[in-house]
């Protein structure tokens, strides 16, 4: 089955400031594994929300909003797509994603990740 894993932003990566060497050399190690694997089909960062634009309906009515906005702890800072056995499988390597934040950043880091199975498309919409 297919999951979506979302990481929320933190202050530091909307203001735009590199990420932590040790996160991303660690981070990259885990990730080479797991394509290796044939577990992760995709990953990537997400530019700061400042470079984001966001259209949203209400009472019928479409809406445009470029960001950057205001609630760091709902903007997405990345996200990484897979193909895994089991929701528990999901939620180990969520758990050892998030350990690695803690182990690079600190005991002070404070982040989320979303784990959201796939649901496969009809036939009659696959190409």
């Amino acid at each position: 089955m297919r999951y979506l894993m979302l990481v929320t932003a933190t202050k530091d990566y909307e203001a735009g400031k590199p990420p932590d060497p040790g996160l991303v050399g660690a981070m990259g190690k885990v990730m080479v594994e797991l394509i290796n694997a044939g577990k992760l089909i995709e990953t990537a960062g997400l530019l700061p929300s400042s470079k984001a634009t966001r259209i949203r309906v209400v009472n019928g009515k479409i809406s445009v909003t470029d960001g950057p906005f205001a609630e760091t702890k709902e903007v997405i800072g990345g996200y990484a797509l897979f193909n895994l056995s089991s929701k528990e499988e999901a939620l180990r390597l969520g758990r050892d994603f998030m350990q690695l934040h803690v182990d690079h950043l600190g005991p002070s880091y404070e982040g989320q990740l979303e784990i959201r199975p796939l649901e496969d498309l009809p036939p009659e919409f696959k190409s």
